[in-house]
């Protein structure tokens, strides 16, 4: 169940089901962010500018700003989940592997989804030879 915390002008979205658990929020503002607590969601205890900005970091999208859209974000990252393949991440874009190489794509660049690609984190069509469905 969705849920929305306010104080103020400042309104913050929480949907449980897009939680990855990353806990970025909690370690970001654990006084705002408490799980240990009800309600785990407690505006009160930061400033509104650093809440959004917390807010703004979730990687899951499960905590939002409602009034956050992206048509205030005229140059927002475009990316194009393909049926059965790959993310498309259409724009020029930064790939830092977990050993720090940094590699930079041009125009658009295809992520794995399916996790057979040989060639990782890139699609190597993998997906096509075992029937990879999502």
């Amino acid at each position: 169940m969705n849920k929305t915390y306010s104080k103020g002008d400042l309104d913050v979205s929480w949907e449980p089901k897009k939680c990855i658990h990353s806990e970025k929020c909690v370690k970001g503002l654990p006084g705002v962010f408490n799980p240990q607590h009800k309600p785990w969601i407690d505006l009160n205890q930061a400033e509104a500018d650093a809440i959004r900005k917390q807010v703004r970091a979730c990687p899951s999208g499960a905590l939002s700003l409602p009034d956050d859209h992206l048509e205030n974000h005229p140059d927002a990252l475009q990316l194009e989940v393909m049926a059965n393949g790959p993310v498309l991440v259409k724009s020029d874009c930064e790939v830092i592997m977990p050993d720090g190489k940094r590699e930079m794509k041009q125009k658009m660049v295809a992520l794995c989804r399916c996790g057979g690609s040989a060639n990782k984190p890139y699609c190597d069509g993998t997906h096509s030879s075992i029937d990879f469905k999502g």
